[in-house]
């Protein structure tokens, strides 16, 4: 049971009459009719108990949009049912503020009908947000009191990966048609694939001419060259305690985890498979042998519960899970990273086990803050900032030339520049043949 404010006011009211009446006499004439018109506003209520609850709606959403959740509440009892409902959600479920105004709503159902109510979340964290329970006040006819009851009612949405970057995906398949000769403008790249033969022009390159096809006719005849395509892809993402970094308000895994997604969507594009492994000191998520149109839906479930473990990464292990995800030479794409410490200690180690047998790339998030740090001049602690900056970006540049000076090809970029600058070095590396 619960009492309203009404009750409240009219039991202020009632003081006025004590004042006027004092001793026991003024005290009951007040509460005995307050009472009985609560326990009768009471009882005329509808029972909450009773009610019957259905759930729809939306059970996917993406990081930053919103998601409507309905709830259908039937009234079976005789009586009518005036009413307000919270909807309980985890906190995490709204911008912050929203919580109280979006979960609760004010319901009027007539005798043995239902209504339909939305609840729309906009959640600001990735994972799944499960409906908490559905609390029902319903009050009476006069609205002094009112019963209350929760009933558990679950929905869950799945909050995925924002892929932000998706943006960048119709450019980067332009520049891959360009690449297969399939525009106008028929830039090839420097694949091992034969694509076919065509007249030979002034400036092309002697050693692409067909000797075997220019004696059959009477012109010089040139092989063309496509991409490789099929190739293998391993995407993977280190979950150590490095990766919980903040870069802004962007962790430094959901930054790699957008990169790692327009990869995936361009690298399907382009005919080549992807794998992913995410690894701290055990394997906390995995995908395999998806192909076409699977993979991109794979790799965001993959990556939606996807958390940080603010633990050491054990690098051992993780080249090991590399090398047995890719038996084949294949390009494997680390997202980790360039902080001098864990480099040396963890990446420099193994990293030439795995560039013997494999084209790698090292894609690290860089801090824009590193920048304007080393701009700042005119007050001594601008200077102590500037110097702090210079010394951590001499300390990466040498940590970079000693990766490149093992095979490695680097990319380093703030976290809104890494997806397009990975998927260019993917680009890249498939012109030259190099996969």
């Amino acid at each position: 049971m619960a009492l309203t404010g009404r009750t409240a006011l009219l039991a202020a009211l009632g003081a006025l009459v004590v004042g006027l009446l004092p001793g026991w006499h003024g005290i009951l004439a007040v509460g005995l009719p307050l009472l009985a018109a609560v326990l009768c506003d009471l009882a005329l209520a509808a029972p909450v108990r009773a009610l019957r609850f259905d759930r729809g709606g939306a059970t996917t959403v993406r990081l930053g949009e919103t998601a409507s959740v309905h709830l259908t509440v039937t009234n079976p009892s005789g009586r009518p049912l005036r009413a307000e409902l919270r909807d309980a959600w985890p906190p995490s479920s709204w911008r912050p503020g929203d919580a109280y105004a979006a979960s609760r709503h004010r319901l009027a159902i007539p005798a043995g009908e239902r209504r339909r109510v939305t609840t729309e979340l906009t959640p600001t964290r990735r994972g799944d947000r499960r409906a908490v329970r559905v609390t029902v006040r319903s009050r009476g006819p006069l609205g002094l009191a009112a019963r209350q009851g929760s009933h558990e009612v679950p929905w869950t949405v799945r909050v995925l990966p924002p892929f932000t970057s998706r943006k960048h995906l119709p450019s980067k398949l332009a520049r891959l048609r360009e690449l297969d000769g399939r525009t106008t403008v028929l830039t090839r790249g420097e694949g091992t694939e034969f694509d076919s033969l065509r007249d030979y022009v002034p400036g092309d390159d002697v050693r692409s001419i067909d000797w075997r096809a220019t004696a059959r006719q009477s012109t010089v005849a040139v092989r063309t060259w496509r991409p490789e395509r099929d190739r293998h892809l391993l995407l993977v993402l280190d979950t150590g305690r490095t990766s919980a970094g903040r870069v802004g308000d962007v962790p430094r895994l959901d930054a790699a985890m957008d990169a790692a997604l327009l990869l995936t969507a361009l690298a399907s594009q382009a005919g080549d498979r992807v794998d992913l492994l995410a690894f701290d000191r055990r394997v906390r998520a995995t995908v395999r042998g998806r192909t076409g149109t699977t993979v991109l839906p794979a790799v965001v479930r993959a990556l939606t519960q996807l958390e940080p473990e603010l633990i050491e990464t054990d690098t051992h292990a993780m080249a090991a899970a590399a090398m047995a995800d890719a038996p084949r030479r294949s390009l494997i794409v680390l997202f980790t990273t360039l902080d001098a410490a864990p480099v040396e200690s963890g990446l420099l180690p193994i990293l030439p086990q795995l560039t013997h047998r494999h084209t790698v790339l090292v894609a690290s998030v860089a801090d824009p803050r590193i920048a304007e740090m080393a701009g700042t001049r005119g007050t001594i602690p601008g200077v102590y900032e500037a110097a702090a900056a210079a010394q951590h970006e001499a300390e990466r540049h040498r940590t970079a030339a000693r990766l490149r000076k093992l095979g490695a090809t680097i990319v380093e970029a703030a976290p809104a520049d890494l997806p397009p600058a990975v998927a260019d070095a993917y680009l890249a590396l498939k012109t030259a043949g190099k996969l």
